[in-house]
């Protein structure tokens, strides 16, 4: 009797544990995948207004097509993003999917959607930032 009501609950405490690790891996990839994009897009700095001003001045057209080009290299990981820039930042949200392999036989427990989001800026010179 023991048994019978006791292995319900141990398989549910062995599915949040295994679902929930998966879950927070899929947050920190969601986060990294994010943050890659926004850097790569705040990579994009119009040389002519550096030239000209001395200070980092995004391309938003290019920053843009950087950020979500990296973002479409994950493929079919990404299920959503959109990925935003004007000439001071870049801004990426990433959405993805995820299925859980344990309590997804569980009704109301199936396939989730996990979002993060990122920003970055252009910085020239030293650790404080521009000259």
């Amino acid at each position: 009797m023991y048994t019978v009501l006791f292995t319900p609950i141990v398989f549910m405490l062995a599915g949040l544990l295994v679902d929930g690790g998966l879950a927070i891996h899929a947050r920190q990839r969601a986060a990294d995948m994010a943050e890659q994009a926004a850097r790569a897009g705040a990579d994009q700095i119009d040389t002519d207004a550096l030239r000209e001003t001395g200070r980092p001045v995004l391309d938003p057209g290019r920053a843009r097509a950087a950020a979500c080009d990296l973002v479409a290299s994950y493929g079919d990981q990404v299920t959503g993003s959109q990925c935003d820039a004007d000439e001071q930042e870049v801004a990426v949200t990433v959405r993805i999917s995820v299925r859980p392999q344990f309590l997804g036989i569980i009704p109301g427990f199936g396939e989730f959607q996990l979002t993060s989001g990122a920003t970055a800026r252009p910085v020239t010179g030293g650790p404080g930032g521009n000259p």
